[in-house]
């Protein structure tokens, strides 16, 4: 194992031109941040029963100090906006609890209570912020709860604010964009293993805190690492234009489908002159292809729903505020931030299509994109979590696809045994090696990192090559001004030095997975059948779901595993079972004892029990500790 080295000096020379090519000495967006404080958590950590450290923003204390050479100097700036902590007052009645998960709390002072506007990512997260707020603004009811969009930071803290038993009785009311349960729980259960690995390189969970480890996300410091937990909306939002009075407060709604989620909504506050914006504009430039992997959204929908914005509230509004960052003051301010970043948006999907038109590839455009004068000296466009170079190459997956058009790219090896060719067309692994140290020396940071890449795959126990692309990756980290970039190269570094630090957060939480319909039920598991295992097996069984009133029947065949309502004239299954939808998630996803529960009555069975353990027989499990910049 190697440690971290210091700052090459080509880094250290690329940083320094940062700060010559920046506004810095602007400090509006520090008086913003820190505008409205009334009081820190102290000590600002959070801590579950169990003793364990769900979040510690104290440990970015480092960033008050002087950017060192190991970190962008602008994303230093932005982690150290972003790292601040406390109660915001945003306007008489808005409050913010910024700095203690990933997104921001919200809270809108009712007549007799509150609402809580995305209670962050774990039950204990949000339950410290709504601790925090209540010890200077009184012990005030939730009275409803909105989710802004599909990602569960902005839905996951809810039972830290509210109860379920709350929401069954009608004491609080919870709001959220239509399709909003089907989206969230398809992306945490789908690929939800695979985001959830990917999510601990982008977020740096695992880093060490500090000039050489994780200072930030850009949109956020990192992920909490408790509970998350969901209740389901109890009014579904899917109207432009649709208003609510939430304990005496008036709303508007905004759709924007499409946009940072398939299901998200910016809203305004028509009495309180106040704009919510989600997670539509905030102060960078977001993904459109995040790297832990989600569908690729739509930049040119994204600027459309920005321009309406602008038109329907901006005049009317003094507050623009979001679900990450701080709040905009001043209506000609915030909509001058909302035409630059629908400009932002918009000129990236135009530029982009009109080189797509001209032949160019996505990789091209990325290198070759420019963004105009005024977007680049704008702090809020700057790609601290998304990035102008993979939001290029995702507009180009959106409209074009994998294959750039040339055959010799077609059909090409997998990365094993594409690397082996590669070292040895270069003349085996020292003569790889041997070069790359050369370029490595001359800061050609990129290319080590491709042709060293090279040499890892096709000999991964190569401890030489392991510490080069160690090396490597960690200067490339040093020089990003993107937070999510910079995890991502110095996770890779850790675990090419340390091993596997796995998947720190939790993935497909109890909550979510409960919150799946039938339908998605049998998707779910239709997605971890071993194809090849199941070619020659053919098992069809029923499916009575006594609480919903649904047949269903699923039918293994060719090793594909397909369910539909069960037709009326259908042969015989070789099993049926009758049981509650809970019942039937706990017996196909969250491990319930089967034999128990028919022998309890919970489930009835007519056939052949067993062809449901010859089913599972065929399922594969997630892997939550695959490799990454290793093949093995």
């Amino acid at each position: 194992m190697t440690d971290p080295r210091d700052a090459s000096d080509a880094i250290v020379s690329a940083n320094a031109k940062v700060v010559d090519s920046l506004p810095f000495s602007d400090t509006a967006d520090m008086d913003d941040a820190d505008r409205g404080l009334i009081a820190a958590l102290d000590p600002g950590t959070v801590i579950d029963g169990n003793g364990k450290t769900i979040w510690d923003n104290d440990s970015y204390a480092f960033l008050r100090e002087e950017c060192p050479p190991t970190v962008n100097p602008s994303l230093w700036r932005q982690s150290g906006l972003v790292a601040r902590q406390g109660l915001y007052e945003v306007s008489e009645t808005i409050y913010q609890v910024r700095g203690l998960d990933l997104s921001n709390m919200t809270l809108i002072e009712g007549e007799t209570g509150v609402i809580v506007i995305d209670p962050l990512i774990s039950q204990e997260t949000g339950a410290a912020a709504l601790a925090l707020y209540r010890k200077h603004r009184g012990d005030r009811p939730v009275k409803a709860v909105i989710y802004t969009h599909s990602h569960i930071d902005h839905f996951g803290g809810v039972k830290g604010v509210t109860t379920a038993e709350d929401v069954a009785a009608g004491r609080c009311v919870v709001l959220a964009p239509t399709g909003f349960v089907e989206h969230a729980v398809e992306e945490n259960v789908y690929a939800g293993t695979a985001m959830a690995r990917r999510a601990a390189y982008m977020y740096g969970a695992a880093l060490p805190r500090g000039p050489r480890g994780a200072v930030g996300a850009g949109l956020g410091q990192t992920t909490s690492k408790g509970t998350p937990t969901l209740i389901a909306p109890t009014h579904s939002i899917s109207t432009t234009g649709h208003t609510e009075t939430l304990d005496g407060v008036r709303i508007e709604f905004q759709m924007t489908p499409g946009t940072e989620a398939p299901s998200e909504m910016n809203f305004y506050f028509p009495d309180l002159r106040a704009l919510c914006m989600a997670e539509n504009a905030t102060h960078n430039l977001h993904n459109l292809l995040t790297l832990r992997g989600a569908l690729v959204r739509d930049p040119h929908v994204w600027s459309s729903y920005l321009t309406e914005a602008i038109n329907r509230y901006a005049a009317r509004s003094d507050v623009l505020f979001a679900s990450h960052h701080w709040p905009t003051w001043g209506t000609g301010r915030l909509t001058e931030f909302l035409s630059l970043q629908r400009d932002l948006y918009g000129y990236l999907h135009d530029q982009t299509l009109r080189r797509i038109n001209q032949g160019w590839t996505g990789i091209e455009i990325a290198e070759a994109i420019e963004l105009p004068p005024a977007l680049e000296q704008a702090w809020h466009t700057h790609g601290y979590y998304g990035s102008v170079s993979h939001n290029v190459k995702a507009i180009y997956q959106r409209y074009m696809g994998w294959f750039d058009g040339n055959p010799a790219h077609l059909w090409e090896h997998p990365p094993v045994e594409s690397a082996q060719r590669h070292v040895e067309f270069m003349g085996g692994s020292a003569e790889v090696l041997r070069k790359a140290r050369e370029s490595f020396d001359q800061g050609d940071f990129r290319w080590v990192a491709q042709v060293v890449n090279y040499v890892v795959f096709a000999e991964p126990e190569n401890v030489e090559a392991r510490n080069l692309q160690a090396d490597t990756l960690e200067q490339l980290g040093y020089g990003a001004e993107n937070g999510t970039w910079r995890n991502f190269y110095l996770t890779g570094a850790y675990e090419l030095r340390n091993g596997s630090v796995g998947t720190p957060t939790q993935a497909s939480a109890p909550d979510i997975v409960m919150a799946l319909s039938v339908s998605q039920v049998f998707d779910a598991i239709s997605l971890r059948v071993d194809g090849p295992r199941a070619w020659g097996a053919h098992i069809v069984i029923d499916w009575n779901i006594t609480d919903e009133e649904l047949l269903y029947r699923t039918e293994l065949n060719n090793g594909v595993l397909v369910h539909f309502d069960r037709p009326a004239d259908a042969a015989p299954a070789d099993a049926a079972f009758t049981l509650a939808r809970p019942m039937l998630l706990g017996v196909l996803l969250g491990g319930a004892d089967l034999a128990a529960a028919i022998g309890d009555g919970s489930v009835v069975v007519e056939g052949d029990p067993a062809k449901l353990a010859e089913l599972a027989g065929y399922l594969d499990e997630p892997d939550p500790d695959f490799a990454i910049v290793t093949p093995t």
